[in-house]
């Protein structure tokens, strides 16, 4: 009778082992948790998972803020540790997560990385990268604008940070296709540093310089916001075509009061359902893509309470 039970017992435990392998954990590591971004991410993944997570667990995570870069570490090598079935990804620094990457890597751990690349050379450590095309979003920004002002006339480009990955794609982008595609005059562009107050402070001195000004363009979420705030202070909201970029409630209320006549808003709900998608995929041995494009949605009056935007506004 002993041995029956022991018997028994050990299958019992085979039996809870081999339904803990199949049913693994999925572990989406983000920046950071105390962002609606990041919240509407894992909006995202938790929809994927429902859709076709089958018996796999999803756990989400992020540091305290993006600058806790050596927490983020910590969470990939843990998730590693504790031996999860894959992981969603978004790097905070490109270089201090690649030997974390690098250590899933090796333990056969299927890695997807979203938003942000990883430094150069270590795309083997990864399945796939996940992201906004910013050339595409800006072209998307550029022609949302023409369509408002006409094809002649002056504009002026607020963007952030000269030489950032997604500035040269975004900015060039638009900029390309403002002069592709029009007459239009560019003035600028200007640098905010990312900086709120900068932004409002620069596109003040641009309205006071250029009153023939028809158009202008915010390329990221505080320089949006700087600008809109300047173009009401001046009282040219309204009057002054404005796009901007990036989907927080400040820029919402832009839209709908019609300080800015758009937004373009990246896939913040798209890349953590597509990367909790593109993972689940490498888990099973499927072919995955090496580059998915998360998508741009320009966000105006007309489209603002429909589900295309709500999927993307945060």
């Amino acid at each position: 009778m002993k041995k029956l039970a022991a018997a028994l017992l050990t299958s019992a435990i085979a039996l809870s082992a081999a339904s803990m392998a199949q049913a693994g954990e999925i572990a989406v590591i983000v920046k950071t948790v105390n962002s609606t971004f990041w919240q509407n991410v894992q909006k995202g993944a938790d929809a994927a998972m429902k859709a076709g997570g089958g018996s796999n667990t999803l756990t989400f995570q992020g540091p305290a803020a993006e600058s806790a870069i050596a927490d983020q570490v910590n969470m990939v090598e843990n998730a590693v540790n504790r031996k999860v079935s894959g992981i969603v990804l978004a790097p905070s620094d490109p270089d201090a997560l690649v030997p974390a990457v690098k250590k899933a890597w090796e333990a056969r751990i299927p890695v997807v990385i979203i938003d942000s690349m990883l430094s150069k050379g270590s795309e083997q450590y990864y399945q796939s990268f996940l992201a906004t095309d910013n050339k595409k979003a800006g072209e998307l920004a550029a022609k949302a604008l023409i369509d408002k002002v006409g094809k002649e006339g002056k504009i002026a480009v607020m963007s952030y940070v000269a030489g950032a990955g997604s500035e040269i794609g975004r900015v060039g982008g638009f900029t390309d296709y403002i002069k592709a595609n029009s007459k239009l005059q560019i003035v600028g562009p200007f640098y905010s540093q990312s900086q709120m107050a900068t932004a409002l402070n620069q596109t003040t001195d641009v309205l006071a310089a250029n009153a023939d000004l028809k158009g202008i363009f915010g390329a990221n979420e505080p320089t949006a916001i700087g600008m809109g705030r300047a173009l009401k202070q001046s009282g040219k909201a309204g009057k002054v075509v404005a796009i901007g970029f990036d989907g927080n409630q400040d820029l919402q209320e832009f839209v709908k009061d019609g300080t800015l006549a758009g937004i373009a808003v990246q896939g913040s709900f798209q890349m953590g359902e597509l990367g909790v998608q593109t993972v689940l995929k490498a888990v099973n041995k499927e072919k995955v893509e090496k580059f998915v494009d998360t998508g741009v949605v320009v966000v105006t009056k007309d489209n603002i309470e429909k589900p295309e935007a709500k999927n993307v506004l945060y």
